[in-house]
């Protein structure tokens, strides 16, 4: 039995039509591949809580402010009205804390809302 025919006939001709010369070697099979999991960054906790934080602008008026507050985050007045006031003389304050997944979508809406709010690690 010729090379030729122990592999399939399409090997064979774009061998040939490549103008190299088919040795009659069985093309070398692929093995599967191990993944590995990378490892967790020692400096990350994933324990610890992110936490949201609105910062001062100068378009929104504090009224505005305090009433996404409410309406986000189910505030009371006495509560959003502090919180308002921290961001308007402090120039932030953190309205609200949990997973990576809540803080960001925490922050989504805020911004929906026309804040300027921010995320990061709990400290």
């Amino acid at each position: 039995m010729s090379p030729a025919r122990c592999h399939p006939p399409d090997v064979t001709r774009r061998a040939d039509q490549r103008g190299g010369r088919h040795n009659g070697a069985v093309p070398p099979t692929l093995s599967p591949t191990e993944v590995v999991d990378p490892d967790v960054d020692a400096g990350t906790d994933a324990a610890r809580p992110w936490v949201v934080i609105v910062w001062n602008d100068p378009i929104n008026l504090m009224s505005y402010v305090t009433y996404v507050l409410q309406k986000l985050f189910g505030y009371s007045l006495e509560k959003a009205t502090e919180l308002m006031l921290d961001v308007h003389h402090k120039g932030r304050a953190v309205v609200a804390s949990g997973s990576r997944e809540q803080a960001e979508m925490h922050v989504f809406r805020l911004h929906e809302h026309g804040l300027w709010a921010t995320m990061e690690h709990d400290e």
